[in-house]
């Protein structure tokens, strides 16, 4: 009976929140991030938005945690993992109130192959390179078949999972989990690992060792995705590869894509 109690709180919870962020009016930037320098605000509005790596921080050193009226299970849900790489962005997509909507969102992120050939710029090779030679949505956590991407929805569901598989350019074939929700006033994008991510057949990241956390909502000035991803990695692994680096590259090519799939590319 008390789980029963407890599945049917959820559902009117999920089915609140959904409604209040379609009544509710939009909040400004500064509403969900007061008091942060003229520095990071700048950034945020910029094209390619604010990116800042940490070592293991707490809470409190995180922009998006007592700094923001952000929901804090957001950040915690990665701090939890104790995750010894951290990179946090915030970016706006600037347009009119109501040019854009959470749908606009959902269909970006629902358009997997978009990421495939997007590229980001090599210092080593000196050149900019295609972060994920090929990209595809799979069936299932067990089943790596793949299947195609959904036509463009006309509404946005409470919840979803959906499973790729990304063939990237240096850890070759990775597999990940995106869980999607209706959450506040946004949508929440939780990207996590479900097999482990090797390098030159080396384990990188363990399974669920990595997650990324992203969360969309309709603002004033357009819309802003705010992300927190973290990763445990050992200290044979980071002392061999940047991976702050390597991170910031990979969140910074997703949220490029959901940028160009919102905006239709403008």
């Amino acid at each position: 009976m008390k789980r029963i109690f407890i599945g049917v709180y959820l559902l009117l919870h999920i089915a609140a929140s959904a409604l209040f962020a379609q009544i509710a009016p939009p909040r400004a930037f500064r509403e969900i991030f007061p008091g942060l320098s003229s520095a990071v605000l700048e950034s945020a509005f910029s094209n390619d938005g604010y990116f800042k790596s940490y070592g293991r921080a707490a809470f409190s050193e995180i922009i998006g945690s007592s700094k923001s009226t952000i929901d804090s299970h957001i950040v915690n849900d990665v701090l939890n993992r104790e995750p010894g790489i951290l990179v946090e962005s915030i970016l706006v997509i600037p347009s009119e109130t109501g040019k854009y909507s959470l749908l606009n969102v959902y269909n970006a992120l629902g358009k997997t192959r978009g990421l495939k050939g997007r590229t980001y710029h090599s210092f080593t090779r000196k050149e900019d390179v295609p972060l994920f030679d090929d990209v595809t949505r799979i069936e299932s956590q067990r089943r790596n078949v793949s299947v195609d991407d959904p036509p463009p929805a006309l509404s946005v569901p409470s919840s979803e999972a959906v499973y790729m598989r990304l063939k990237d350019v240096n850890f070759g074939n990775s597999f990940y989990r995106g869980d999607m929700a209706l959450e506040q006033r946004g949508l929440r994008y939780s990207l996590s690992n479900f097999r482990s991510i090797t390098y030159m057949l080396v384990p990188v990241i363990k399974e669920e060792k990595f997650i990324a956390q992203l969360y969309f909502e309709p603002i004033s000035e357009g819309i802003l995705i705010y992300a927190l991803a973290g990763a445990d990695v050992s200290n044979f692994v980071s002392s061999r590869i940047d991976m702050a680096s390597a991170i910031g590259k990979r969140l910074a090519v997703i949220i490029d894509w959901i940028v160009d799939g919102v905006t239709g590319g403008q």
